[in-house]
C-alpha cells in the first residue's frame, strides 16, 4: 500500500516577521489617519465657500468667482478656530511679510496674488481700517502668503515682493502694487518691477534682482502656494482668522466681526499668544 504522510504543518512565523507585520500595520494606520485629517481640514475650508451676491474672489485661469464667507450664526466655540489651522500662523517677530505683534491674540493669514483685482480691493478698502483699528492696538497680526494663480506675471511679482522684504520694504511694495489698478493681471516685466521697487523705497536694485532670482525666494513661494492648495483654496484672496476661513474681499463687517469674535474666544480660552501657543511654522 502507498505510504501516507500526515500533512506538514506551516512553519511558525519568526518574531522578526511578526514584528515587521505589526510595524507595517502601524504605518498603514498612521497614513490612513493622516489622510483623514487632511480630508477633514479640506472639507472645513471648502464648506466656507458658497455662491452669493457679496464681494468675490479671483479664481485661477482668469475666471471670477462670487464667493461669500459662511460667517453668521457661528458659536463662540467655533470662533476659537480649528487648532490645526491656527498652527499655520508663523508668529515670527522677524518676519518681514507680517505686521503686528507676534503675540497678538488674533492672527489673520492672507493668501493672495499681486495680479488679483479683489486682493487689490481688500488692500485699498479694508486692510487700512483693520490696521488702524486692530493691528496698531496689538489685537491683530497680519501674515502674508504669496499665492500666485494668474500665471508667470504673478509669480514674478511674488518673487519680487520677497526681494523687497529682504530690504525691509515688503509692505511698501504691497501698497505700491495694489494702489495702481493697472497692475491687475499684469505681466510684471523686469522694468515694471524696478519701477515698483523704486516707489517702495527699495534702495539696492542689484540686490533686489539677485534676491528675486534666488533659491530662497522660490522656496518660500512654493511653500506658501502649497500651503494654500493643501487647504483647498482655489481663489484669491483667501483668509484664515485664527483658523477660521473667509473667502474673498468681503465687506468690512465680515472681517471685524470675525476678528472680534476670535479675540473674545482667545481671551476666554487664555490662548492665542506666543507664550501660550508657542512659535508657529517657520518661514523656511
Amino acid at each position: 500500500m502507498p505510504s501516507t504522510k500526515p500533512p506538514s504543518k506551516p512553519a511558525p512565523k519568526s518574531s522578526s516577521s511578526a514584528s515587521s507585520a505589526s510595524s507595517s500595520r502601524s504605518r498603514k494606520g498612521l497614513v490612513i489617519g493622516a489622510l483623514i485629517a487632511v480630508a477633514a481640514l479640506l472639507a472645513g475650508w471648502l464648506s466656507q465657500y458658497v455662491t452669493g451676491d457679496g464681494s468675490a474672489g479671483s479664481g485661477g485661469g482668469g475666471s471670477e468667482k462670487s464667493n461669500t464667507a459662511v460667517d453668521k450664526g457661528r458659536s463662540d466655540n467655533t470662533a476659537a478656530g480649528d487648532p490645526a489651522l491656527m498652527k499655520l500662523a508663523r508668529r515670527d517677530a522677524d518676519d518681514p511679510f507680517a505686521r503686528g505683534d507676534a503675540d497678538a491674540p488674533v492672527v489673520m493669514i492672507e493668501y493672495a496674488d499681486f495680479g488679483c483685482s479683489f486682493c487689490g480691493k481688500f488692500a485699498r478698502d479694508t486692510e487700512p481700517e483693520l490696521v488702524d483699528k486692530y493691528v496698531e492696538k496689538g489685537l491683530l497680526r497680519l501674515e502674508w502668503r504669496n499665492f500666485p494663480i494668474f500665471g508667470k506675471g504673478s509669480e514674478r511679482a511674488a518673487l519680487a515682493s520677497y526681494a523687497a522684504g529682504e530690504q525691509g520694504r515688503f509692505w511698501q511694495f504691497y501698497d505700491a502694487v495694489y494702489a495702481d489698478k493697472g497692475n491687475e493681471k499684469n505681466d510684471f516685466t523686469d522694468a515694471h518691477l524696478h519701477e515698483i521697487a523704486e516707489q517702495a523705497g527699495v534702495e539696492d536694485l542689484d540686490r533686489f534682482d539677485r534676491d528675486r532670482a534666488g533659491e530662497a525666494a522660490r522656496k518660500l513661494l512654493d511653500k506658501d502656494r502649497t500651503e494654500a492648495y493643501s487647504l483647498g483654496a482655489s481663489a484669491t484672496p483667501a483668509f484664515l482668522v485664527n483658523g477660521q476661513p473667509i473667502a474673498g474681499a468681503q465687506p468690512d463687517e465680515v472681517f471685524t466681526d470675525a476678528i472680534e469674535r476670535a479675540a473674545a474666544a482667545a481671551k476666554k480660552d487664555g490662548a492665542g499668544t506666543k507664550n501660550d501657543t508657542g512659535k508657529g511654522a517657520e518661514r523656511d
